[in-house]
């Protein structure tokens, strides 16, 4: 099975209301947004979309919801990992798959795995479900690290398709790039290394940064894909310092805050997420402004 997934993918927030309930309303704004400006896939219920605070119902609504918007306009690829390797397989059997295109899964987090417990434990997902699987590993939130060789390893699986990379270590990037099988994608999860990640071989991203700028990320990453690296490189440092700010005092409070100027939802979100300070609130509103004028 090939890599469906490529381009500028997003890791939708999940908007919410002043009580802390889900805002359907503004998730379907922000899904318009992706759709009319150049977003490639969507993504449902990562960390960014806040999935540790939302109970199995609330994910599996704002899904419906992506999904009704959407009108299958674009790709969906929906969130379901954890540290119980029957636990997650059980849910991935029971899963309605239905207008879902793929599922992103996190390596296993605070129980510190062995290389050859991460590989069991996909092998295991990977015969829980027909649909394409994107492993992900993002060290500084699970606490291990998924190395290159074990990528490369799971990548012989037919159905896991791709490796959503946010450890920001060129050298194993480079690495998986360099060996993987035909048909097997690299995406990047760190949007501040998204363009030389893709200049480096890699297929696309899963962005944060792009729920706020989705026109100039998409440009960004498709300038990189077709190797017109001026294109790229001068949409790169226009966003890197909102990026930089974007996850300053962590994700997604600050890319909210951004939302949040430009009218697409309020800035709430479920603790133990707290909001961002008044200061760095001020800072990306005024380049909000600037990007946008």
């Amino acid at each position: 099975m090939n890599n469906p997934f490529s381009g500028s993918g997003v890791a939708l927030v999940t908007p919410f209301n002043e009580d802390f309930s889900i805002d359907f309303d503004a998730l379907r704004k922000l899904v318009r947004y992706q759709i009319d400006n150049g977003t490639d896939f969507l993504v449902v219920q990562g960390t960014t979309g806040e999935s540790p605070t939302l109970s199995w119902d609330e994910k599996l609504a704002v899904l419906k919801a992506v999904q009704e918007e959407n009108n299958g306009k674009l790709k969906i690829v929906f969130g379901i990992g954890g540290n119980n390797t029957v636990e997650v397989g059980n849910t991935l059997k029971s899963l309605d798959s239905s207008g879902i295109d793929g599922i992103l899964s996190v390596s296993p987090y605070y129980n510190k795995p062995t290389q050859a417990g991460i590989i069991v434990h996909y092998k295991h997902l990977a015969t829980c479900t027909d649909l394409p699987i994107i492993l992900y590993n993002v060290p500084g939130r699970t606490g291990s690290n998924v190395s290159a060789a074990t990528t490369l390893e799971l990548a012989k699986i037919d159905n896991i398709v791709a490796m959503k990379e946010a450890s920001g270590d060129f050298a194993r990037i480079m690495e998986i790039i360099q060996n993987k099988p035909e048909g097997f994608g690299l995406l990047s999860g760190d949007d501040a290394i998204t363009m030389p990640m893709i200049a480096a071989g890699a297929d696309g991203v899963i962005s944060v940064v792009a729920n706020a700028f989705p026109e100039r990320f998409a440009k960004m990453v498709h300038a990189s894909q077709k190797g017109d690296l001026q294109v790229a490189r001068e949409a790169h440092y226009d966003l890197l310092p909102v990026t930089h700010m974007l996850f300053e005092e962590g994700n997604p409070g600050g890319v909210k805050a951004s939302l949040t100027k430009q009218k697409i939802m309020k800035p709430m979100m479920r603790l133990p997420l707290y909001p961002i300070s008044a200061d760095l609130q001020g800072r990306i509103e005024k380049e909000t402004e600037r990007i946008l004028s």
